[in-house]
């Protein structure tokens, strides 16, 4: 970390907010890297730390507006030069003190970010916008951003550098300066060895559905901060749910476009016209994927049925839903019941941090009419299709036993604008507060934050991760004590 001191003159308002009278600040023209040093009074130890004390709590008790100013204007630490007359100290005329309001305003950080370019097929979202960027960088933070990073979601280089950010032409020169990396992917291959020892990453890591990356993690022995775990105490997760609303409401607009019969398949439209039935679909799970799945083909007139282990989720989507949205409890009898009538399956169920159950298993495949597809929303998690594997938006579908299988692990990155609004929205609070702070404070402060670390220096720190592949994990709270 750096610590940035900022130059104080023509702060004549504290003079009023503290009720001093002010000899003069001290000016830290100092380089930003220097470090000030408490001048010690060798004579009076004791007085001197008695005094200041006593100093510190009559200010603090008297000038609560003035703290929260100076908060506001990252002018911290805080030097005062306050003239006494009251100790005959030979020919000391002036004591100097140096209050710091340590407990209260923390000393102002700078971290630097790093947002590379994303890499993987057809990823054109992009971790931070021009908007948040400037957030960061009034707060005393350096942003650099790899050039192009955010043309696919349609903000410029130029954008960045009006925002106050700096451009970096490769990606290896982003990953090299940052401290922190904030991303929207898990890194790929070519990123692995990019990544330092003690490097915050924060990104979507789904560690749960792939070995390599986490042994990776492991040997880069950086911190793996990931949005999918970021657990609020309703357990709802809150860097999760934006792109679960989309890829839901994505998983029936690309379902209905592949049951065309040019795309194999079985052609019917999804709503139906008068005096033809529309199509059935049958949604896995009734979370926040599954709701916005049923919302959106309820609106386009499907015929929908929707599965779920919660009976007081099935209730509240009862109650809610439209009344050509159907509940049924989930199990695997009233699964291969609806099997042989469905067109489309959405595959939309989440454990927190672990892989997905696969609830459609290969031998169901021959229940299936010809042409049904199925769409597995769920597949960066391991997916809950026993057949899906994940495909890119390059090459989106694959077909087995006549079955569209449409399993693209990234959905929302084809609508790269919509996606990154949504997820900047969501992940800059936290973002600001790892930056502020540091990763180990605002973990500590923020007990659904560190639910998000998953690795740390080498540990698996999240239990669900080392269980998917049988590796050690260790209580987080080792590396935060």
């Amino acid at each position: 970390m750096q610590t940035e001191y900022k130059n104080t003159k023509n702060q004549g308002g504290f003079k009023q907010l503290l009720g001093y009278d002010f000899l003069q600040f001290y000016n830290f023209a100092y380089s930003q890297n220097e470090v000030l040093i408490i001048p010690k009074i060798n004579k009076y130890p004791f007085l001197f730390l008695a005094f200041t004390s006593l100093i510190y709590l009559y200010i603090f008790n008297r000038t609560k507006a003035a703290l929260q100013e100076l908060k506001k204007q990252g002018i911290i630490p805080l030097y005062f030069y306050i003239s006494f007359k009251i100790f005959p100290c030979n020919n000391i005329h002036n004591v100097f003190l140096t209050i710091i309001f340590a407990p209260q305003i923390k000393t102002f950080e700078t971290m630097i970010i790093g947002v590379p370019k994303e890499i993987k097929n057809n990823e054109n979202r992009v971790a931070l916008t021009p908007g948040g960027a400037k957030e960061l960088i009034k707060r005393g933070h350096t942003v650099y951003v790899q050039a192009t990073a955010g043309n696919g979601s349609g903000f410029s280089d130029s954008e960045y550098e009006a925002a106050g950010a700096n451009i970096l032409p490769t990606i290896e020169a982003t990953y090299d300066i940052a401290e922190m990396i904030m991303k929207v992917k898990e890194p790929i291959e070519p990123e692995y060895n990019l990544i330092k020892e003690d490097q915050l990453v924060f990104t979507y890591f789904h560690f749960a559905s792939y070995e390599p990356l986490t042994k990776a993690m492991i040997a880069n022995k950086s911190i793996c901060l990931a949005y999918e775990t970021v657990e609020l105490p309703d357990r709802s997760l809150p860097l999760l749910v934006p792109m679960s609303e989309v890829a839901g409401r994505m998983s029936i607009q690309e379902g209905a476009k592949y049951l065309e019969k040019p795309l194999k398949g079985r052609g019917i439209l999804l709503g139906g016209v008068p005096g033809v039935s529309p199509a059935k679909v049958l949604i896995l799970g009734g979370g926040v994927v599954g709701t916005n799945a049923a919302k959106m083909a309820a609106g386009m007139g499907a015929d929908v049925t929707i599965m779920d282990l919660s009976l007081p989720r099935l209730r509240y989507l009862d109650d809610v839903m439209p009344a050509n949205v159907n509940t049924m409890m989930s199990n695997e009898y009233n699964i291969r019941k609806m099997l042989g009538s469905v067109d489309l399956i959405i595959g939309g169920v989440l454990i927190p941090g672990a892989k997905a159950p696969s609830l459609i298993t290969r031998d169901m495949l021959k229940d299936m009419r010809p042409g049904t597809v199925l769409v597995d929303v769920a597949v960066d998690q391991g997916g809950c299709i026993e057949t899906c594997k994940p495909t890119t938006h390059e090459d989106p579908i694959f077909i087995i036993d006549d079955i569209v299988h449409y399993c693209v692990a990234n959905m929302p990155g084809a609508v790269p604008y919509t996606s990154t609004l949504a997820l900047t929205n969501a992940t800059l609070p936290y973002a600001i507060n790892l930056a502020n702070k540091g990763w180990k404070q605002a973990c500590k402060e923020d007990e659904g934050l560190k639910k998000g670390l998953n690795v740390i220096n080498g540990d698996i720190v999240y239990k669900a991760v080392g269980d998917a592949f049988n590796l050690p994990s260790v209580d987080v709270e080792q590396h935060l004590s």
